[in-house]
């Protein structure tokens, strides 16, 4: 399957021409926080810095056309959350976020959480923030293509289109560029995002900046292995497994049966528990504690060793940060000694941007804690961190 980028952006404009894609379905007004404290006061529930607020904010769920995995129309939802201010033209910040599993598990359905608070520090500060809830999350139908890079950018891209149809509304404009940033699975979706816009693959908007944290780049090369090898927290390396081959089986055929790469009891319950209905906790509960206990050795094998169209996928996958050079400034963020996306990702990508000729430095946030996760932890800590770059940029 080809990437977003890999697309000519005069096709891309050609798709969004036909297929309406960007177009808004629907608008609604979740909720307002009428100052900075009322904001601060979200944030900290969330257990999230409030050091940056200094605006009220108010926040839509917008509904708009975008496309499948496989080219054809569909919908999806998004949260947009707007500063309480007199600017009217206001820069974007995309905000892609970390995996779930439950359609809630997203910025426009969960209030005062973890996934919206970034979206609402961004906003606080006085810029427009978007995030996508991606496909089958939200109210989007269907299940989520997993780590698809290729839809993953395609619904960022048309959730930002679809938020400056909306912003007029409010009496608002979104400037060109577009500051983009993401976390764990959203780190990768940041990317492909940024990739498609300097690519041109819209007519209005330009990327500004990229800051991605904490993501598994190279998901095929480095994350696997380590997961395999028990370099992660067990029960996160059970559930990337699950969700590794059930959604990838779901866009490529990776095997005939379950049986073949999941042992029994899992093998007839396992795909069930990623329909986006199944709670996180429902999740944890249905999953053993080992890999040893979920993976029949074909199915260890196959994430060993990738052949045919899980290693055409991966191959895909493994691109955001190898077949381009953004021209726009650049920072990875991560944590010290990562239990969930190891660190080596964050290397390999900064690499590999060496390589195309951009040297995009690494913000190591340290021994970061959020509900004993350190995973967890650099979303929150990066979130201020990147909130403060961004307005240092704009300030330029």
């Amino acid at each position: 399957m080809a990437t977003a980028a890999a697309v000519p952006a005069a096709h891309a404009q050609g798709q969004h021409e036909v297929r309406g894609r960007g177009t808004l379905v629907s608008a609604e007004k979740l909720y307002t926080l009428a100052n900075p404290k009322a904001v601060a006061a979200e944030l900290t529930g969330a257990g999230f810095a409030a050091d940056a607020v200094r605006h009220g904010v108010v926040a839509y769920r917008l509904v708009y056309r975008t496309v499948d995995p496989h080219g054809r129309p569909t919908t999806a939802s998004g949260l947009l959350v707007l500063p309480l201010n007199s600017e009217r033209r206001l820069r974007a910040v995309s905000f892609a976020h970390g995996t779930g599993s439950h359609k809630d598990d997203s910025p426009s359905m969960r209030r005062g959480a973890f996934v919206s608070a970034p979206v609402i520090a961004h906003a606080s500060a006085g810029a427009a923030g978007v995030a996508p809830d991606y496909l089958g999350m939200g109210k989007g139908p269907g299940p989520h293509p997993w780590m698809d890079i290729g839809s993953e950018t395609t619904a960022s891209l048309d959730m930002l289109r679809a938020a400056r149809a909306f912003a007029p509304r409010t009496g608002r404009v979104l400037e060109r560029k577009v500051m983009v940033t993401g976390f764990s699975q959203g780190a990768s979706a940041a990317l492909g995002l940024g990739r498609a816009l300097q690519a041109g693959e819209d007519r209005w908007f330009e990327l500004g900046a990229l800051a991605p944290v904490s993501g598994a780049y190279d998901f095929g090369g480095t994350e696997l292995p380590a997961l395999l090898k028990g370099s992660l927290e067990p029960k996160s390396s059970v559930l990337y497994a699950a969700y590794t081959l059930v959604a990838f089986q779901r866009l490529h055929h990776l095997y005939d049966d379950p049986g073949e790469v999941f042992r029994a009891p899992y093998d007839s319950t396992v795909e069930a528990l990623f329909d986006g209905a199944h709670t996180g906790e429902q999740l944890m509960k249905g999953t053993p504690g080992t890999l040893d206990e979920l993976l029949t050795p074909h199915g260890r094998n196959l994430l060993a060793h990738p052949t045919g169209p899980l290693a055409a996928a991966l191959r895909t996958t493994d691109a955001v940060c190898t077949d381009w050079a953004p021209r726009a400034p650049v920072r990875l963020y991560r944590a010290t000694d990562d239990e969930q996306a190891v660190t080596a990702n964050t290397d390999q990508c900064r690499t590999a941007l060496l390589r195309n000729g951009v040297d995009a430095p690494v913000v190591d946030l340290g021994a970061v804690d959020h509900h004993g996760s350190r995973h967890l932890g650099s979303n929150v800590a990066a979130t201020s961190a990147i909130v403060h770059w961004f307005g240092e940029l704009r300030g330029r």
